[in-house]
């Protein structure tokens, strides 16, 4: 009896660590995968934010639209900067969050009395700091893969 006991402790340890193996992965995996599309976002808008900027010094329609695509951006930072990230991820999720405060940090530096002062976004560091939080999809894709 004694025996069985023990053994049955020993599988039940084991069925339990395998569940916490598994849910770890499992974690680590859709965290993966919010952090590329996050990248991913910001790939896509430094492909077109500077034809977008120099429009929208000269074109108003052109500056509403980047606007828009701004404060939707503002939301995707606080977004995913509250994001729970998997102990394996965590010093690449800091990495990301501090890219993004410089990113939500520039962007409301650029907007004076809720308005986009074109001048001041063209004068930033946007761009470089967009190119460093996608450089760090190579990071985001190891925990994926």
């Amino acid at each position: 009896m004694r025996k069985l006991f023990i053994i049955g402790t020993i599988w039940g340890s084991l069925f339990l660590g395998g569940c916490n193996v598994l849910e770890e992965v499992n974690s680590s995996l859709d965290y993966a995968n919010k952090a590329t599309e996050h990248i991913n976002t910001w790939n896509d808008f430094g492909q077109k934010a500077p034809q977008l900027i120099k429009g929208a010094a000269t074109n108003e329609e052109t500056k509403a639209e980047l606007e828009k695509e701004l404060n939707t951006l503002l939301e995707e930072i606080n977004k995913f900067n509250n994001t729970e990230a998997p102990a394996i991820a965590e010093s690449v999720h800091q990495q990301i969050v501090e890219k993004n405060e410089a990113i939500k940090e520039v962007i409301e530096n650029a907007m004076v009395n809720g308005e986009l002062a074109i001048e001041k976004l063209e004068n930033s560091e946007l761009m470089k700091l967009i190119n460093e939080v996608t450089s760090l999809m190579n990071v985001v894709e190891k925990l994926g893969g």
